[in-house]
């Protein structure tokens, strides 16, 4: 059987012990981590808080995802499209990975895919690749995640790089702003 991306959905604040428990377990997960600036009386600090609140990424089988949710405690469910459990997209997965490392205080956008609205829309994206937007605007990266039905969203930060080149699936680009 073909091996494929799924979100689990967690008990709230258990993303981290999930994921290492998958780990254990040597099955693939992947739990992005945002980096979100803290104040603290006199300095600030950054602290490392899951992207998507109680998702947690795995790559296996449709018969192993049902076992796990038995065995695994802290695992609640299924991300669900329509009936069927949501397939989420390897590219995607790389592109949340990429995205993560590459930037800091990411704040995630619910978004309705309306294909003609986004087809008419272009004058602000900058490169359009397979049907995802990836965009650069008023010095913020936007990137699509289709399958989510998100948009991961991040400031260009003070001092950093006029041009980023950045892997998109198995296209490479060079944005700049």
């Amino acid at each position: 059987m073909q091996k494929n991306w799924y979100a689990v959905y967690t008990k709230p604040h258990c993303e981290k012990k999930v994921s290492h428990l998958l780990t254990k377990k040597k099955i693939e997960n992947f739990c992005p981590q945002n980096n979100k600036k803290s104040q603290f009386l006199w300095r600030s600090k950054f602290l490392q808080e899951p992207l998507f609140k109680s998702y947690v990424f795995v790559k296996t089988t449709d018969l192993d995802i049902v076992i796990l949710r038995k065995q695994i405690n802290g695992i609640l469910s299924l991300l669900y499209r329509g009936a069927k459990p949501a397939i989420i997209n390897e590219d995607e997965i790389n592109t949340i990975k990429e995205f993560t490392n590459s930037h800091q205080e990411i704040r995630l956008e619910k978004f309705q895919l309306n294909l003609k609205s986004d087809e008419n829309n272009l004058d602000d994206v900058m490169y359009r690749i397979d049907g995802k937007i990836l965009m650069v605007k008023s010095r913020l990266f936007k990137v699509t995640l289709p399958s989510l039905g998100y948009t991961m969203v991040a400031k260009m930060e003070d001092g950093s790089l006029i041009s980023r080149e950045i892997s998109f699936g198995n296209k490479e680009l060079l944005m700049q702003s």
